[in-house]
């Protein structure tokens, strides 16, 4: 069947031998639970999402803010996904917005050494892997001949390891890279350029397994897969408002500024989740089977017994900062869409004029808003603003010569101190599978075991697995789940 306009109809009859009337609780509007009652709901359950906040989109978010500029609509970070995030592209064309989260046609990564005020780029061509990126390898200019040939020989022993391995889960990714000959210099201007950005941690502090899995994926395993995609509008449009439209059509209840409280077996064997939706304000939720999309900590509270071997194990799980820095300039000082740095404490800087409206104010003619992405924070998550405003705008004034005689309209902050699991040495026994010990009982988020690090494209993952496991458990057949699902 298709719509008017000729796609076809996502809203799909529900197989055939369901259980009549079951239903599901879903506790987390985030990627991971969004993901899941949707898949849910196509498949024929009542579904119920519940979120503490008053918006969907989890960790994914905007909010606005009146300044000297006017009024801006603020992503809290900027967030980037890439070509190989195949189950992230599939929810943006789930959810209508597909169009709104473009990717670049190849990728393309400006990189300005700030020492030398030295412009590189990573690039690839349409050559088969890995020969798609050695033109780019060879002309980078961060690197000297002997360092590239290093790399080289490092990338080839990369495609020999296996992200699956759990040998690999308990190494780390920094000694790896000496043991084969990388420089402190190579690891700056490109393993941890892109490593840090995707796995929120230094080299030295990030699971051999889980790099592997983001340097074969995204740069070893398709010309193509490594093309970056970003949000051309605010987050919230997005991961709010167009998912929330998405849940509602597909006939989810959902219910913000609503808290899970307990999560409870009955004498039936279904589950009661009680719920708070204010001071004086509560229910009692029943359902077949509940999907607990939130935070490992959170998650770890609301646990019944018996649901894992060793529930503590959640605990064990970090989780690591993001930092955002946000200047709007008086005139425009950056030329491209966004770039990296080396050699500076700044890592990624894009250009969020467009998307946050400043272009379409009256009083933002000729203005420019920048937002820069500081990730594995942990020494400056913390600090005041006016440090952080002292530390960086020299630093952008040194890497973007127009920026040295323009004015400041505006300059703030946003932190995000638990924004993603910390992906460790020895992370990956922590993380727990979506099917727990009890019956009617799954897990979700970017931090179970999904085999990616923190990404969009985790949470997502988690949540079509957590609604496949419950299918299967309800007795939907493997081929009457839906797409989703499957």
């Amino acid at each position: 069947m298709t719509s008017g306009d000729g796609r076809a109809d996502r809203h799909h009859t529900p197989p055939a031998g369901r259980p009549e009337g079951a239903a599901a609780v879903v506790i987390g509007g985030g990627l991971a639970g969004t993901t899941a009652a949707l898949a849910l709901a196509e498949a024929g359950l009542r579904v119920t999402l519940v979120e503490g906040r008053p918006r969907l989109g989890g960790l994914v978010f905007s909010f606005r803010r009146d300044s000297a500029a006017g009024e801006l609509t603020v992503d809290n970070g900027q967030h980037v996904y890439l070509r190989c995030c195949t189950a992230y592209r599939r929810f943006l064309e789930r959810i209508d917005a597909a169009h709104l989260v473009p990717v670049q046609d190849r990728m393309d990564v400006p990189v300005l050494d700030a020492d030398r005020m030295r412009l590189g780029r990573l690039r690839r061509t349409a050559l088969p892997v890995p020969l798609h990126l050695a033109r780019s390898l060879a002309l980078y200019p961060h690197l000297s001949p002997a360092e590239r040939a290093g790399v080289v020989r490092a990338t080839l022993a990369l495609r020999r390891l296996d992200p699956a391995d759990p040998a690999l889960d308990g190494h780390d990714f920094g000694s790896w890279l000496r043991r084969y000959g990388q420089s402190a210099r190579t690891v700056e201007a490109l393993w941890d350029l892109v490593g840090v950005a995707t796995l929120n941690a230094t080299a030295g502090e990030v699971s051999l397994g889980l790099a592997a899995k983001v340097f074969k994926t995204g740069l070893l395993s398709d010309p193509g897969a490594a093309d970056i995609g970003w949000a051309h509008v605010p987050l919230g449009d997005v991961h709010d408002t167009l998912a929330r439209t998405a849940l509602e059509k597909a006939g989810v209840r959902v219910a913000l500024r609503t808290r899970a409280t307990a999560v409870t077996r009955t004498d039936g064997g279904g589950w009661q989740v009680s719920v708070s939706s204010g001071p004086h304000g509560g229910e009692q939720l029943a359902a077949d089977t509940v999907v607990l999309a939130v935070p490992q900590r959170e998650s770890h509270a609301l646990l019944p017994g018996g649901a894992l071997a060793d529930p503590d194990r959640l605990l064990g799980i970090g989780t690591a900062p993001i930092l955002n820095l946000h200047a709007v300039y008086d005139r425009r000082v950056l030329r491209r869409p966004f770039f990296a740095a080396v050699g500076s404490p700044v890592q990624w800087v894009f250009d969020r004029t467009d998307a946050s409206g400043l272009a379409a104010l009256p009083e933002g003619t000729g203005r420019q808003y920048l937002a820069v992405s500081q990730s594995a924070a942990q020494d400056e998550i913390d600090l005041p603003v006016a440090k952080l405003r002292a530390r960086y705008l020299p630093e952008l004034e040194r890497l973007l010569p127009a920026a040295r005689g323009a004015r400041i309209i505006d300059f703030f902050v946003t932190r995000e101190r638990t924004a993603t699991f910390a992906p460790a040495p020895g992370v990956g026994r922590l993380r727990p599978a979506a099917r727990t010990q009890v019956p009617g009982l799954f897990l979700a988020g970017a931090w179970t075991a999904t085999g990616w690090p923190a990404t969009m494209e985790s949470a997502v993952r988690s949540g079509t697995v957590a609604a496949r496991e419950a299918l299967t458990e309800l007795g939907f057949p493997q081929g009457q789940l839906t797409q989703e699902a499957a």
